[in-house]
């Protein structure tokens, strides 16, 4: 028998004032899976999330989170969720226990039970030897692994991560990743947002693209990206270079637009994989006195389909 899925939404939508910030969202995410939304600034993503988490009251539609209806029956949603917002919210006075102990008991976990998941948590994200430290000691990636624990003290079901890797290094970008996977493969349902389309890529079972408060793709990241096509060959060509003149003599290699991308003098060219097509280009763009700096093949992903769902990039001709 089907399950049902741990967040259901049908036609939900939020307004602030006359500025629509989510427009009929219908989603179905099953239990222990990785849901991302992936969007820019303004896209509605953290919106979302606040009416999920009961933060918010929808204007229209309906959602249900854990079978419990987010407007109707909020208390009981409260109950199987965590959340973790885009800025650590953890006291930075107190020591990173304290801090867990405190929510464990605002949770209504007797102190025993608080200190014991506060240990258990500390040793899971790695912060025992920071455990008895004023939090204002710690690093970025610190506060954001100790603002994650505090989101699971109570073993929540679902969890909702709010661009959660905002304002860190690559390195401790990498750390929260580790701890995202592991979360999962422990069986929670993530819903994840984020700006980056690289944690999307890694992270995510089904990506959710918004754009200006509506849904404008969804998939897994590997159907997004064969979506928009194939193989691309990235072109870098030197300052001053015709790109309207070679963007014309690329455009019977290309299986579609040939566009800038990337910074001055760089173009993107999708192409059908044929043996000898890298030199056949640099050839017919030599024959026309346009040199080539640099010329490599790739194949395509989540930014492309960023840049083809959401109109970014301008056409090289």
């Amino acid at each position: 028998m089907r399950q049902p899925p741990m967040i259901e939404t049908c036609g939900l939508a939020k307004s602030f004032g006359r500025a629509p910030a989510v427009s009929g969202l219908d989603l179905q995410i099953p239990a222990g899976s990785t849901f991302c939304l992936l969007g820019p600034n303004g896209a509605g993503k953290t919106t979302v999330v606040r009416m999920l988490s009961t933060l918010v009251r929808p204007d229209a539609g309906w959602a249900r989170v854990a079978g419990h209806d987010v407007a109707a029956d909020g208390a009981a949603v409260r109950r199987e969720i965590g959340l973790s917002g885009q800025y650590a919210s953890v006291d930075e006075f107190l020591t990173g226990r304290a801090n867990l102990v405190m929510i464990g008991e605002l949770c209504r976990l007797r102190r025993p039970a608080a200190r014991r998941r506060a240990a258990e948590l500390l040793a899971h994200f790695e912060l025992e030897p920071a455990a008895d430290r004023p939090v204002r000691t710690y690093s970025g990636g610190m506060r954001r692994r100790l603002d994650l624990a505090a989101s699971l003290i109570t073993r929540p079901r679902v969890l909702f991560l709010d661009e959660p890797t905002t304002g860190l290094d690559p390195r401790s970008r990498l750390v929260m990743w580790d701890v995202i996977r592991r979360l999962v493969l422990d069986g929670t349902t993530l819903l994840l947002t984020t700006q980056y389309l690289e944690e999307a890529d890694q992270l995510a079972d089904v990506v959710c693209v918004m754009d200006s408060g509506r849904v404008t793709a969804q998939g897994t990241p590997a159907d997004l990206k064969a979506s928009v096509g194939g193989t691309r060959l990235l072109l870098s060509l030197p300052p001053g270079a015709a790109l309207g003149r070679a963007a014309a003599i690329l455009a019977p290699h290309a299986a579609g637009p040939v566009r800038l991308t990337g910074g001055p003098g760089r173009l993107e060219v999708p192409v059908v994989p044929r043996p000898g097509i890298v030199t056949d280009v640099v050839k017919d763009l030599d024959a026309a006195g346009i040199p080539v700096d640099d010329i490599s093949m790739r194949r395509p992903s989540l930014d492309d389909v960023f840049h083809a769902l959401t109109g970014a990039g301008e056409a090289a001709a």
